[in-house]
């Protein structure tokens, strides 16, 4: 069977981010799929209107039917809604049921790109604190970099993740400039190994930062290093981005929907 990828999310009703998000991009990596459920959110691919969680029970049942039955090779969570979520995530990695060497990529979600609230943010944050030590890979947003480090400088911040424990952070810069190409970083254990120049494409994109994250945890569970899944993961959403689609082609404000079903060669 190929590689898993349990991942925790929730849903979308529009696709463009959420579980829909992971499933396609985990899928063009070459893994497949198993989704424990965290949340139902009420949003369409501009905006976020409300969401009720999942049960933190609920959630972790979903998750060892799973563990249970198939050969998880690496995890991702994107929103996890609640800290009771959260708490339960960092539980099964405690308690060793998950794998200690299973690749674990974090997508610490507080806010949609989309706007609207994903849960408190000041109680979630708190909560992301206890599960970091447990990432592989954290791939927050500027605004979650900050939140998260307490830092405003971003690489200083990603330095300062590693120190409570992560083992690398990806550095996005797309949401602190208006202009010019986006620059990523990304440091292990608190020192820069790596950076790419991706170009700036005009709109704004929903699901982007999901899709990242989990086609960068499809390529883990494929067996690929850390740099070269980041190095894929580059090419390919640069991909996606270009070809996305437009649900209202006549609105430039009106974000785009990352198109996953590309045909994408690459080459490490």
């Amino acid at each position: 069977m190929r590689p898993v990828v349990l991942c925790f999310s929730g849903l979308d009703p529009s696709g463009g981010a959420g579980l829909q998000a992971d499933i396609e991009a985990i899928g063009q990596a070459g893994a497949h799929a198993a989704i424990a459920c965290t949340a139902i959110t009420i949003q369409n691919s501009q905006q976020v209107f409300g969401f009720e969680a999942c049960a933190a029970n609920l959630v972790k049942d979903q998750a060892t039917a799973v563990l249970d039955d198939l050969p998880v090779a690496a995890i991702k969570s994107g929103m996890l809604g609640t800290t009771d979520n959260i708490a339960m995530l960092t539980q099964l990695f405690a308690e060793r049921l998950i794998a200690a060497d299973t690749p674990f990529v974090l997508d610490p979600v507080l806010v949609a790109n989309s706007g609207g609230s994903l849960g408190d943010e000041k109680t979630l944050v708190s909560a992301f604190r206890e599960l970091l030590p447990y990432a592989t890979l954290i791939t927050p947003n500027t605004h979650e970099l900050r939140a998260l480090s307490g830092e405003q400088d971003l690489h200083i911040g990603a330095q300062k993740l590693c120190a409570q424990g992560t083992y690398a952070v990806l550095v996005k810069t797309s949401h602190d400039f208006d202009s010019g190409d986006i620059e990523q970083y990304l440091y292990i254990k608190g020192e820069m190994v790596h950076k790419s120049t991706l170009p700036r494409l005009t709109g704004e994109f929903h699901g982007s930062g999901c899709s990242l994250a989990s086609f960068i945890a499809g390529r883990l569970a494929m067996g690929d290093a850390l740099i070269d899944a980041v190095r894929v993961a580059d090419s390919w959403i640069t991909q996606t981005l270009r070809a996305a689609d437009a649900p209202h082609p006549n609105n430039e404000q009106a974000q785009l929907i990352p198109n996953r079903f590309i045909d994408f060669q690459h080459n490490l």
